[in-house]
Formats: structure tokens, C-alpha cells, sequence
């Protein structure tokens, strides 16, 4: 590969008891690219999000950030790594109590010591940046789904991160914010100058927003390559899952 890699799995493989989620598993994770990895519900696309924000060490192989490998990374210098990472969970994960401004600040009131009308600033700037600009001092509880995943990409964002991870972004959403969702990402990869995975299933929005697509399959990578190369890919069970047919090698 040409393209510098961010980060990477290098032969992972991590074990839940007898249950093997990832074997021999490897993943580039290419600078300043939208990584979007595909697989079956249950397949450990998540766990790979938690591997590369080092909240999971693998049983066996190594994760690489940049040149660092923080399966090997004392706990003291993996703060420092985090901080360049943000998660944006599925459901938004934001603290019911709190004003979305407050939930938005929350990494900056916590990790840094700016002034309050500083953080305010890069708050509103945040949320401004998904639409969400007048939205500080509502409740989670007054707004919609859509508006609660932009909230939690405004967290995301808020520390302005080198790398994004995105846990099932369009999950329950109808097409037209699913639509407006994906095009967000893209902006947002761009307004940071980072780097991005997403993990879904919505093979449309996926195809919209990846440069590189990842299917992980019985714990490991079976396909990689750009949207068209996926497309196009010779593997039975690559077309199988983008076919969603019932016919095919993948068990039902």
C-alpha cells in the first residue's frame, strides 16, 4: 500500500472465553482517509473501535498507533493517545441532566484547562459545524434522534482529534437523515484534516463516504480495497453480504 497508514491491527486476535471474535486479523487504517469496515452483525466490527481507542488489548498480535504500539503502551502514556481519538457511539451516549452544550464541552471541562467562555466558544463552533447551532441550552431530551447523533459527532470533534471512530452512525435513522448523516462525516473528516473508521451495515451510505472498505468475516479480513475494488471483488461471501442473498456460502 502507497498510502501511509494512521494506525493498525497487526495479526490480532482477541478471544471473548471459548468465543473467537478476531483471529489473525489485520487492518490498515490509511491517514487522512474514511475507513468503513462491513461484516456481519456480530462479526466484532466494534471491537475493533475499542482496540484502536485502547479501551481492548488483543490476546495476541499488535495495535499500532502511528509508530507507537499501545498494546505495549504504559496506561499514563495512553491518556496522552486517547486524546487524539474521539468514539462517537451509536445511540450518542449523552448525559441526559446536562444542556447539549454542557454534554459538548464535556472533554474540554475535564481534560484541559481553558476558560469557560473559551470552551463556550469552541462549543458553539462545534455544534454550529452539524447544524446544530442553536441547540446549547436544550436538553437531549428535546431533541430528535438525528439531532442527538450530530450532538455526539459534536463531541466527537470537540477536541478536534486526529482520529474519529464511528460506532454504527445511521443505525435507526430514516433516508433522508441516514443521507444527511453520511455527508456530515465526510465534512467533518475534511474540516479536521484527520482520519475516520465507521462501522456499519448500511452498505449505501457506506459506498457514499469510503475511501477504503474493510469486510471482516470469522474474525478476520477476508476483502480491503476501495469502494469499486469491493464491489468488484471475485470473493463468494464479499457478494453474498453487498448482494444480501440468501444463497451463498455465508451460513444463514
Amino acid at each position: 500500500m502507497d498510502a501511509k497508514p494512521y494506525a493498525r491491527l497487526d495479526d490480532v486476535s482477541l478471544f471473548y472465553g471459548d468465543k473467537v471474535v478476531l483471529k489473525n486479523c489485520t487492518l490498515d487504517i490509511v491517514e487522512g482517509a474514511i475507513t468503513c469496515v462491513i461484516g456481519l452483525s456480530g462479526a466484532g466490527k466494534s471491537t475493533i473501535l475499542r482496540l484502536l481507542d485502547a479501551l481492548r488489548k488483543p490476546d495476541e498480535g499488535h495495535v499500532y498507533i502511528g509508530d507507537r504500539d499501545i498494546c505495549h503502551t504504559p496506561e499514563t502514556e495512553l491518556i496522552e493517545v486517547r486524546r487524539k481519538i474521539a468514539l462517537s457511539f451509536q445511540f450518542a451516549a449523552l448525559l441526559d441532566s446536562l444542556t447539549i452544550g454542557e454534554n459538548v464541552g464535556l472533554p474540554l471541562r475535564e481534560n484541559t484547562q481553558q476558560p469557560e467562555a473559551e470552551i463556550r466558544q469552541i462549543v458553539e463552533d462545534a455544534l454550529d459545524s452539524v447544524g446544530l447551532a442553536h441547540t446549547y441550552d436544550n436538553l437531549p431530551s428535546e431533541l430528535s434522534g438525528g439531532m442527538l447523533k450530530r450532538a455526539g459527532f459534536a463531541r466527537a470533534i470537540v477536541t478536534k482529534p486526529d482520529l474519529v471512530l464511528y460506532d454504527e452512525p445511521t443505525t435507526g435513522l430514516d433516508p433522508i437523515v441516514t443521507h444527511l448523516i453520511t455527508d456530515m462525516i465526510v465534512r467533518l473528516r475534511k474540516k479536521l484534516g484527520g482520519t475516520a473508521v465507521v462501522i456499519s451495515h448500511d452498505l449505501q451510505s457506506i459506498f457514499m463516504m469510503a475511501d477504503y472498505v474493510a469486510m471482516l468475516f470469522e474474525g478476520a479480513i477476508i476483502a480491503y480495497g476501495t469502494v469499486e475494488e469491493i464491489k468488484r471483488s471475485p470473493n463468494p461471501i464479499v457478494q453474498q453480504f453487498l448482494e444480501g442473498s440468501e444463497v451463498g456460502p455465508i451460513p444463514i
